[in-house]
């Protein structure tokens, strides 16, 4: 697994046992049932503090078709952009959370030959304000942790696809 961290972002990124196609069928699912970017342990967690020292947080349904689409909803994030790139398929998530700043998530899925692939997955949060640039600064151990806990799900969930 590579890992990369900067300021703002944080990086993990494998080679997966499986082809492209399939793997950002997986990645990109948008149907009814479990789903990494809505039931990842951090995500449930982030959710609930959300709802329980914030108010009420968003819990927006799966839109149950076969991939995610821009303008949909699902969880706390809102898709920007699901589907081919220069280098492969793009899944861009923005999330829709209490923060001082953007948080965004993509995962590029890039073929690596038959039956292999390369799944990049960043996690960004851009500061809006004094009060961001602040927590922007303690952000990088929660954004580490985030990023790793996620990308082993998004492994798991391929692996078990290609067994």
């Amino acid at each position: 697994m590579e890992r990369r961290t900067s300021w703002g972002s944080t990086t993990r990124a494998s080679r997966v046992r499986l082809d492209a196609e399939h793997a950002w069928a997986l990645v990109a699912s948008a149907r009814t049932g479990p789903q990494w970017y809505v039931d990842a342990a951090p995500f449930v967690f982030r959710g609930a503090v959300d709802r329980v020292a914030l108010g009420r947080g968003r819990r927006w349904p799966v839109p149950d078709r076969p991939v995610l689409r821009p303008g949909d909803t699902a969880g706390f994030w809102r898709v920007l952009e699901a589907g081919p790139a220069d280098d492969g398929h793009l899944l861009l998530l923005e999330a829709a959370v209490r923060a001082p700043g953007t948080v965004r998530l993509s995962t590029l899925v890039t073929p690596e030959g038959p039956r292999c692939c390369r799944v990049a997955q960043t996690v960004t949060f851009t500061p809006s304000g004094l009060l961001g640039r602040a927590y922007l600064l303690t952000d990088v151990p929660a954004r580490e942790t985030l990023m790793e806990l996620v990308h082993r799900r998004v492994l798991r969930d391929l692996g078990r696809a290609a067994a």
